[in-house]
């Protein structure tokens, strides 16, 4: 059988929560003969051709699949209709009706954004921060600070750490004190606390950067977009997980007006299948993880597994510049103060 029904046969079994509420919604979908054909448009955060790109493929034919192709949802790539950064933007003023976008995009424009895109130093494994959001009302969080600016939050997709790509070994946050680290966002700020004179070059200068010498270590992307950049060939050691972006989380969002205009079956349906979505590409990540790291050894890369003890001792540092971006934001405070809570809980914090 090949990778592609692969694929789908785990898309379509994965998530007991999703899958139960799937089957009750489908015969409810293809009884009714009164429900209308909606036609929607959404842009992935990916590029095309990507295997993040084949999970959103496989999110727009499950809501058709349940909705017996009543509900169609015509997919973009990422930067096809407007660059990935500016679809906050662009589904609000309903551009589109829907995207996949990563919140740290929009964290400038409001604080509580940070806390559910990737809190560095943060949660280290995706089942924790889908806890938070399943379970300790971080997905009420993020639907009222969206519902603000007119978009609905339907579901988050989580899945685990991205790497460190360095020119030296790293051991222990003492290591990269002095050192310049590109990193970008909410990651920045805290690696600043850390002693790291941070670079906020575009993805795309990633590699050039480390070849010149602009750089000793970088955050770029996940372990597979790395290694087709080619970063085996200018940086010889591979840090993981990368304790900037130990658990990530992007978002499916909707315009407002657009989601409510939808029946009720309909809105379940897109959350059935993006929960879904969420378990299926984080299972394959988990799969692909020690197929990439021997890929890298293989180009002569060292792994370096950085100890659970390292990342503890960096969280109350980090916690501090939590605390600083959350200031004075109800929201943020809110979902900061939950997240703390359940970290501790969890024996996060030493």
């Amino acid at each position: 059988m090949g990778k592609k029904n692969l694929s789908r046969r785990s898309f379509l079994t994965s998530g007991a929560a999703g899958a139960a509420t799937a089957a009750m919604a489908l015969p409810t979908v293809a009884m009714s003969k009164e429900l209308p054909s909606v036609s929607w448009r959404m842009q992935a955060l990916w590029d095309g051709g990507t295997t993040p790109m084949t999970y959103e493929k496989l999110f727009v034919d499950r809501v058709s699949d349940l909705t017996g192709g009543k509900f169609k949802i015509r997919l973009f790539s990422g930067g096809q209709i407007v660059p990935s950064n500016k679809g906050f933007s662009a589904v609000r003023s309903g551009a589109v009706q829907m995207i996949k976008t990563y919140d740290g995009y929009a964290a400038g424009r409001d604080p509580v954004f940070a806390f559910t895109s990737s809190v560095p130093f943060g949660f280290t494994d995706p089942a924790q921060y889908a806890a938070w959001f399943y379970e300790r009302g971080g997905l009420d969080i993020a639907r009222a600070a969206y519902k603000k600016y007119g978009i609905h939050y339907i579901a988050p997709m989580i899945y685990g750490p991205e790497p460190i790509h360095s020119t030296f070994p790293i051991h222990s946050l003492d290591d990269m004190k002095g050192k310049k680290g590109r990193f970008v966002g909410f990651a920045a700020k805290v690696m600043e606390a850390f002693g790291v004179a941070v670079d906020q070059a575009a993805t795309a200068q990633v590699y050039t950067e480390l070849a010149q010498g602009i750089i000793d270590f970088a955050d770029r992307g996940g372990l597979m977009a790395n290694y087709d950049a080619g970063l085996y060939e200018v940086a010889k050691y591979v840090v993981v997980p990368g304790m900037h972006q130990p658990t990530t989380a992007t978002s499916y969002i909707a315009n407002q007006k657009a989601y409510d205009a939808l029946p009720q079956v309909y809105k379940d349906v897109l959350f059935v299948a993006a929960r879904e979505a969420s378990t299926a590409f984080n299972l394959y990540k988990v799969s692909q993880h020690p197929i990439m790291l021997q890929k890298f050894r293989d180009k002569g890369c060292t792994i370096i597994e950085l100890d659970q003890d390292v990342r503890n001792a960096g969280r109350p540092i980090a916690e501090k510049v939590w605390r600083q971006t959350a200031e004075g934001n109800e929201l943020a405070e809110k979902a900061l103060d939950s997240q703390v809570k359940f970290m501790k809980q969890l024996g996060l914090f030493s």
